[in-house]
């Protein structure tokens, strides 16, 4: 990294540290953009280029978090069945206590649950975070790309036959049914780490609380998607 994009990512830093004290302090709502500014020493300008939108102040690691269950996926090691991929990934990051599951500590929990603005827009990320676990689990499902060469295109003249039900070709809704049923795991899970956060709990202790609580989700997970003929992909 140079020094002057090592300089950005300072500022970008500095911007989102100061905003999210003055959250945790004030409150979202009550907190200005221009309040923010002058707590970092930069223009109210410099604040919008970094975070055009208010909540991304709050939740800075956003893209990380959308991108967290499908980066799983397509990095998952070779053989690996997608839905031991997404366990694995969850189980480091409850173990590392990663702010992204939910372990971000009882004063921004706090904060966040009070905010009716960043509660939506955690509800927002979270159907973001479906949608690209559902793109990600279409691909693993049929990695190989279509086929556009001529010689592969339908005679736009020949009667159009529509392909079976049971047909390996035919459409399949079983990536986006797979993913809601992840992401909806997924979603109960972060709630729990934040519940029991607000509650008063350690990360030490909700660490012990979830890993079981984890593993028989996963194992629900399992045990529904099983029934799928292409489950092995799973």
């Amino acid at each position: 990294m140079g020094l002057r994009e090592s300089k950005k990512q300072e500022t970008r830093q500095l911007i989102s540290d100061c905003a999210t004290r003055l959250f945790i302090e004030q409150g979202f709502e009550r907190t200005t953009i221009a309040e923010i500014a002058t707590a970092a020493r930069v223009a109210k300008k410099t604040v919008t280029n970094y975070f055009p939108r208010k909540e991304d102040l709050a939740l800075d690691h956003h893209e990380a978090f959308t991108q967290g269950l499908a980066h799983a996926v397509a990095e998952r090691a070779p053989g690996e069945a997608p839905l031991a991929a997404l366990g694995r990934t969850f189980r480091a990051a409850l173990l590392a206590h990663d702010p992204v599951v939910g372990f971000t500590g009882p004063a921004f929990a706090r904060m966040v649950a009070d905010s009716p603005t960043l509660t939506a827009r955690l509800r927002e990320l979270h159907d973001q975070r479906e949608e690209a676990l559902a793109a990600a689990l279409t691909t693993a499902a049929d990695p190989t790309p279509p086929d556009t060469s001529p010689d592969t295109q339908p005679n736009a003249a020949a009667p159009h036959t529509a392909p079976a039900a049971d047909s390996p070709s035919a459409p399949s809704i079983a990536p986006r049914a797979a993913a809601a049923l992840i992401a909806a795991a997924d979603r109960l899970l972060f709630r729990r780490i934040q519940e029991l956060t607000l509650a008063g709990q350690d990360d030490d202790r909700i660490e012990a609380t979830l890993l079981p609580e984890a593993d028989h989700l996963r194992a629900l997970l399992a045990a529904a998607l099983g029934d799928h003929p292409s489950a092995a992909t799973w």
